[in-house]
């Protein structure tokens, strides 16, 4: 049993990551620093933008307008970190 909860807060880190790159890769196109009629670069945002969507879909659906700025990535990585802290310190120490 602890090694799938330790496998649950890898993924839950990984995860974090890939927010992580989606609001840096966001905040590069928005800006033009990158150009995404390149084929690589379209190819990662369209990636990261499937992969994050799930979570950050419904979050900014319950959050009020906040004009311009997007604080969804900022709330569910949050979220996502309190669930790992859950794990790695009262789970993970009580499964045998």
């Amino acid at each position: 049993m602890r090694p799938i909860v330790f496998i649950l807060i890898q993924i839950i880190n990984l995860y974090i990551y890939l927010l992580i790159a989606s609001a840096i890769l966001s905040w590069l196109i928005a800006f033009n620093v990158v150009n995404t009629r390149n084929q690589f670069v379209g190819a990662i945002a369209e990636f990261l933008y499937r992969i994050t969507e799930p979570v950050l879909g419904p979050i900014r659906r319950r959050l009020p307008s906040m004009g311009g700025l997007d604080v969804s990535p900022i709330v569910a990585f949050f979220v996502l970190w309190l669930i790992q802290l859950y794990l790695a310190e009262y789970v993970y120490p009580n499964v045998p």
